[in-house]
């Protein structure tokens, strides 16, 4: 359509073109009384004809004869030059691997990604409107700096910035070994966390905690915080059990894929197994499935009224949480030591147990104080000498 209004506005130049003064300027009446002005001229050794505007639109002979000479001067450029520049600009972008692009291309080679639904609420809420356009090799510290603001104002935890910037570096790391471009030139710099929190609940709060699970209606929610309880195991992890991991016979959990390595197997403790064994059958291969018989994606609504109903602290988080009961649980008991502590967790490094040593100690430090009530402080011992002189007397 448009090409064909252009042939018809320039067989009607041809037609009824009218001359001015001004060379290479003419002008076309329209049916309305209005004047169209053009400009010829060459370029090039090329004839370029173009419109300038219509006289209701401020238009003369005398402007379009500047703007014709403008054109000639190489001061401005040609509607067909503009759009000409427009397409390659557009097409320039087009290739740019920026931000946003990597960060797609990166989701679509990871189909079966853990925590994705984070990583994508992380990058639109964090990075989208600083790096989205911005390719990796363009960041710059002032970038980071901004971001750490940014964030920092928001009153987000170091470890919410940190997460952010951890984005920002696997998508930038991803770009770089798929050679799609150059990464970021600078290391950046991730603010300190301390992650070394462990939740724990009181007897008090356990116990409100299971009698609220025995009453609760909500049996995939209910068994789902017992087996955290029971078992230690992570969210991520309870999510993707299937029941073909569950082997009753020989007494295990084969947990898939888990957190930074192979696959791992935990016993199949009594506890752990009677909740199982009680489980309602959803004809899903999945334990705790989620819409549809699927891969369950989101932490069922009935925990945070399971979590109020118990009264366990605001800022506990419940699958999380239980993870560490577990594992307090064991390391106070002082029967578990922290290399088959790590094992029951799946740490990859003994560090992340590390973290639990204090309270295997102080469980040992209670059990070497056991000697301490069998043998009598030597304050309250009678010496022989006195005792017989009290007696006689």
């Amino acid at each position: 359509d448009l090409h064909k209004e252009y042939r018809r506005q320039r067989q009607m130049c041809i037609r009824d073109r009218n001359s001015t003064k001004h060379s290479g300027v003419f002008f076309v009446e329209l049916d309305s009384g209005d004047h169209t002005f053009f400009i010829r001229y060459k370029k090039d050794r090329k004839l370029i004809e173009e419109r300038a505007g219509r006289k209701s639109q401020g238009w003369t002979a005398a402007k379009a004869n500047r703007l014709r000479t403008e054109r000639l001067a190489g001061k401005s450029e040609s509607n067909v030059e503009k759009r000409a520049r427009e397409k390659v600009q557009k097409e320039s972008v087009g290739n740019r691997w920026t931000f946003q692009k990597i960060f797609n291309e990166y989701l679509a080679s990871r189909p079966d990604l853990k925590g994705r639904a984070n990583d994508v609420r992380r990058f639109k809420s964090y990075l989208e409107k600083i790096f989205a356009h911005k390719t990796p090799e363009e960041v710059t510290h002032f970038d980071i700096n901004k971001l750490k603001e940014d964030l920092h104002k928001k009153k987000l935890k170091p470890a919410t910035i940190r997460h952010a910037l951890e984005i920002l570096n696997r998508t930038a790391n991803f770009a770089t070994k798929r050679g799609l471009c150059a990464g970021i030139s600078f290391v950046v710099e991730m603010p300190k966390v301390n992650n070394i929190k462990t939740e724990d609940l009181t007897p008090e709060e356990l116990n409100r905690l299971i009698k609220v699970l025995d009453e609760e209606h909500d049996i995939q929610a209910s068994n789902m915080v017992r087996m955290a309880l029971y078992t230690g195991m992570r969210r991520g992890e309870l999510f993707s059990l299937k029941w073909s991991d569950v082997n009753f016979r020989r007494k295990t959990i084969t947990i898939r894929d888990p957190k930074g390595g192979l696959d791992e197997t935990i016993p199949l403790n009594k506890m752990a197994e009677e909740v199982l064994k009680e489980h309602p059958d959803t004809a899903s291969e999945f334990v705790f499935p989620g819409e549809g018989g699927q891969l369950r994606k989101k932490t069922p609504r009935s925990l945070n009224r399971i979590k109020l109903k118990a009264q366990l602290p605001e800022d506990f988080r419940m699958l999380h949480g239980l993870r560490h009961v577990y594992a307090s649980t064991l390391a106070s008991s002082g029967k578990v030591d922290l290399y088959t502590l790590q094992k029951l967790l799946t740490h990859k490094s003994p560090l992340m147990t590390q973290r639990y040593a204090h309270l295997r100690d102080e469980a040992l430090m209670e059990a070497s104080n056991v000697i301490s009530d069998i043998v009598k402080p030597e304050t309250n011992i009678i010496e022989l000498d006195e005792l017989k002189s009290g007696k006689g007397a």
